[in-house]
């Protein structure tokens, strides 16, 4: 399996839309962090965002998308020096079509919503990530993402028979589409685990090691994977992905045993074997040593 597909499978994204947005004349609104990922959409007009912590704000024209990767405050306004406003109650307000409204008018016109991922997402898909990608309108994935909050947008307006399971699985096409765009368009590779598989070294490995997680893997084995030394290969998965490679592994298959324990999907002997050790006792003592906690407290918890 592609190593993002494992991933984005493991963390249990979902997708959740707000209501649209309509504005015109002079206007701002100023959000509260969100927990997860926010997205948005420009279907209409231009604005600038303003995120926490950037030196400078993103022009945003008809058709571009942005996702927001931290849980930080930022600003949608027709223009820099327009007055704020509490972007919460402008959305409580949202009237029975389901469109907030700020300033006067209508030139322009957002939706969007948030990701949210199980707990330990983050370290698995988002460190690394800059704070902001920005998708203009004039590239492939914009149109793909454009597509894809239409067809969300359809199923929560009508909720037919499984709508909420088609919502979740165009939001989860949307947001590869995202990580597609920043990973072909990124002007330096950058760091963490996505950076780590698109690099032609740490790349191989990260898939060897996802294809047979259970697989009595070594650096030697693990650098034939990547036809690069031992050396090369421990020196530049630490440049990306911040661990030795069988660090990396541990922690992977410490993720599999979460997932399967919170599913109540086999015995832990049954799963140690599984993830590759050979006791129930050895999963035990890695699987404390990653998380902090036993696999049984963390069964009774999850329950």
């Amino acid at each position: 399996m592609d190593p993002l597909e494992d991933v984005l499978t493991l963390i249990g994204v979902n997708g959740h839309l707000s209501a649209s947005m309509a504005a015109g004349g002079r206007w701002g609104l100023r959000f509260n962090p969100l927990d997860g990922v926010k997205f948005n959409a420009l279907r209409r007009g231009r604005c600038l965002l303003t995120v926490e912590g950037l030196a400078a704000p993103i022009e945003l024209a008809t058709g571009d998308c942005f996702l927001l990767t931290r849980p930080v405050p930022f600003v949608l306004a027709s223009d820099a020096d327009t007055a704020l406003e509490p972007a919460d109650p402008v959305f409580a307000a949202a009237g029975p079509d389901g469109v907030a409204r700020a300033g006067t008018g209508d030139e322009v016109a957002l939706i969007g919503g948030r990701f949210s991922f199980h707990q330990r997402a983050r370290a698995l898909l988002l460190d690394g990530l800059p704070p902001v990608i920005h998708v203009p309108a004039a590239t492939a994935e914009a149109g793909a993402v454009h597509w894809a909050i239409d067809r969300i947008a359809d199923e929560v307006r009508h909720t037919r028979i499984g709508s909420t399971l088609v919502a979740e699985h165009l939001a989860v096409v949307m947001l590869i589409q995202v990580l597609r765009f920043h990973l072909a368009t990124a002007a330096t590779p950058g760091s963490g685990w996505l950076a780590g598989l698109a690099d032609p070294v740490v790349g191989p490995t990260l898939r060897a090691m996802h294809a047979d997680p259970a697989a009595r893997w070594t650096v030697e084995s693990l650098a034939g994977a990547a036809a690069v030394s031992r050396s090369t290969l421990a020196a530049r998965f630490r440049d990306l992905i911040g661990k030795a490679p069988l660090d990396y592994l541990t922690g992977w298959r410490i993720e599999l045993a979460a997932a399967r324990i919170r599913r109540g999907d086999g015995t832990l002997a049954a799963i140690a074997r599984d993830v590759g050790y050979g006791s129930e006792s050895a999963l035990s003592v890695a699987f404390k040593r990653v998380t902090g906690t036993s696999p049984s407290r963390y069964r009774s918890e999850a329950s």
